[in-house]
């Protein structure tokens, strides 16, 4: 006779159950719930990883664009760091490559086919995290070490990094507002933008990373218990 989890509910007609087959049920239908939330998170975290992926990306260009015009960049008057653009290859690039298969690999049908691909997701992610990374630690570094700007030094107009930390003279422009304004005489405003988007940037790209390692356990989890079967049910035992 077979019997389901169902039957174990209040008022079933089966009124004795060894403890043995009751444990193996329950295993069983915990494992399906295990599974279930694999391809929900998979599904989850390619959703989410879409929107951050954009701002990153218009974070950098912006970052290319000070005044909104582009003979600065064209006459290479950027910010290092800003034409690294990490936030369009990384941030932006590599990381929708991954979202858009992390939520095609969630609709996998199969258990040896989800299995594969659920190494694969691994391995995006493992590339996702590593690019999201990157560009969170470039956008830190562009925040404290300033922008590039025209500014006034002792043999005249010249462009440079004039708000970069040195022991000898001050700790950052980041710890006194003070500089904003009175250094940096063209882009006009470039410190608050570079201070703005760099922080977008590096905030976005950092819960990025977050969400690519734990998708890296999701995978793995994956990997070892097989794909959600959408259902609570479970198989029936002999009793």
């Amino acid at each position: 006779m077979g019997v389901g989890f169902c039957d174990w509910l209040p008022g079933s007609d089966i009124t004795q159950v060894n403890n043995k087959q009751l444990t193996r049920h329950c295993c069983l239908f915990l494992t399906c719930r295990r599974q279930m939330c694999v391809s929900r998170f998979l599904r989850c975290v390619g959703v989410s990883l879409v929107p951050m992926a954009i701002i990153c990306m218009l974070s950098n260009i912006l970052l290319l664009l000070p005044e909104l015009k582009p003979r600065f960049l064209l006459e290479g008057h950027v910010t290092r760091e800003a034409t690294w653009a990490t936030g369009l290859w990384g941030s932006g690039l590599l990381v929708l490559l991954g979202a858009r298969a992390f939520v095609q690999s969630s609709k996998t049908k199969g258990c040896c086919a989800f299995r594969s691909q659920m190494l694969c997701q691994a391995l995006y992610s493992c590339v996702g995290l590593l690019a999201a990374s990157g560009c969170s630690l470039v956008s830190a570094t562009g925040l404290s070490q300033g922008p590039l700007c025209l500014y006034n030094s002792s043999s005249g107009l010249t462009w440079g990094v004039p708000l970069q930390p040195l022991p000898d003279r001050h700790s950052g422009y980041l710890y006194n507002q003070t500089l904003w304004s009175g250094v940096c005489m063209a882009p006009r405003s470039v410190v608050q933008w570079n201070v703005v988007l760099f922080s977008i940037m590096g905030i976005t790209s950092a819960l990025q990373a977050v969400l690519c390692g734990l998708n890296i356990l999701n995978s793995l989890l994956g990997l070892i218990l097989g794909q959600g079967f959408g259902r609570n049910r479970v198989a029936p035992v002999s009793v």
